[in-house]
């Protein structure tokens, strides 16, 4: 296999994300002894959680002093460099974490003025790397990542996500399986929406859809579909950002509309 050099700013990403990591393997493997806190219901953080956060936010900010820095556990902070923002989840998946799943993952990506141009996710268990660079390509480990190009829903696995306890939405997700359901090869829902939209621009899933993200369940993985040769947009307003609405659709140029069309008949 060919060795795919990776430029500065995705080496101080991957750089920052495995530093941060190095423990959450060791957590994974000793699940049942870490110290738990309930932030809401059936959305869990511990302590790992905090800790890559931390770490990640100290490296980061090392390197690039003056960027901002929006986190799902510590928030926001304004940068003296207001063209330029990390965007991190340090991990997720939790639930899945929790229950001694091995499918979560560290992601991390970086907004230019508004504009995402670099990615990272990490599963530090499986040690799968996910990484993309505005106009250069998305890549597993050194792998080129391509979308699917299948080009009917018979023929498709589509990921999803679904609403939790204590999380609005049941009613409308209802509804849409029952669109998709009956018009797909199978549903898919992984509990870790980064590395779904990973597993989309790689071909493994050929489209996907959520509503209720966050920007750092999304950010990196938004630039892999790009850069891998498909599409998304936001369910209800194709116009709008998904960054903005949290509600998301994705998959290759052919799925992409057919998805839609079907979602649209469940509101």
């Amino acid at each position: 296999m060919v060795t795919v050099l990776q430029s500065s700013l995705i080496q101080v990403m991957v750089g920052a994300v495995r530093k941060a990591c190095k423990g959450v393997a060791r957590d994974f493997g000793e699940i049942t002894e870490l110290q738990v806190s309930k932030k809401g219901p059936g959305d869990f953080v511990t302590a790992a959680d905090k800790r890559v956060e931390a770490a990640l936010k100290e490296e980061l900010l090392r390197v690039r002093p003056g960027y901002g820095f929006l986190g799902e556990e510590s928030g926001e902070v304004i940068g003296t460099d207001k063209t330029h923002r990390w965007i991190v989840d340090p991990i997720d998946g939790t639930t899945n974490f929790m229950h001694g799943i091995p499918h979560f993952a560290c992601t991390i990506a970086l907004e230019r003025e508004n504009e995402i141009v670099a990615g990272v996710t990490f599963n530090p268990v499986t040690n799968d790397l996910y990484w993309a660079e505005k106009g250069k390509g998305a890549y597993h480990n050194d792998r080129r990542l391509r979308v699917s190009g299948r080009k009917t829903l018979d023929d498709a696995l589509i990921g999803t996500g679904l609403p939790f306890i204590g999380k609005a939405g049941h009613a409308q997700a209802l509804k849409e399986l029952h669109q998709i359901m009956q018009r797909t090869v199978g549903i898919r829902r992984n509990g870790a929406a980064s590395l779904d939209l990973a597993w989309v621009a790689a071909g493994q899933l050929d489209a996907f859809w959520e509503r209720g993200l966050k920007p750092w369940d999304m950010a990196a993985g938004l630039l892999f579909i790009h850069e891998a040769g498909g599409k998304f947009g936001s369910i209800d307003n194709d116009e709008r950002s998904p960054l903005l609405t949290g509600d998301l659709i994705c998959g290759n140029l052919e799925l992409y509309p057919l998805l839609l069309e079907k979602l649209h008949l469940a509101k």
